[in-house]
């Protein structure tokens, strides 16, 4: 499987470094940039030095939160096909909708245990680390 590009947007701390560490402990050899907010990520993104096979963010952030952030990148002609999933504590079936109907590409509840946290990281990446619309 090919590494991946991951724009993680994360403004908490702690789950940031959660994410890190699952990377590193399955001996993933995947890129990540990270951003606190998703004001943050479309900088990143429009600056276009590298655009990412893939975006992990959480819903709830400021500035710019999860739902407004991908209205604004499902907008752009390029940005809109970098599949975006959503990794959030947020159950809410409206969010679940409004996000679908946006058009993510999955929407995964952080677990409360780090065992089912690392399976469910795993399973997200080796998914997207074979499939056929990340291009070399």
């Amino acid at each position: 499987m090919k590494p991946l590009k991951i724009l993680l947007i994360e403004d908490d701390t702690i789950e940031v470094m959660k994410f890190n560490r699952v990377i590193k402990t399955l001996e993933m050899n995947h890129h990540i940039v990270e951003a606190n907010n998703g004001e943050e990520a479309l900088d990143i993104l429009m600056a276009k030095n590298e655009t990412p096979d893939i975006i992990v963010l959480d819903l709830n952030m400021p500035k710019i939160n999860g739902l407004e952030f991908l209205s604004i990148l499902k907008k752009d002609p390029v940005l809109k096909y970098i599949p975006a999933i959503i990794l959030t504590t947020s159950n809410n079936y409206k969010d679940v909708l409004e996000c679908y109907k946006i058009g993510i590409a999955g929407y995964i509840l952080k677990p409360l245990k780090y065992e089912d946290y690392v399976s469910r990281i795993q399973k997200l990446l080796d998914y997207w680390a074979c499939n056929e619309l990340i291009s070399e």
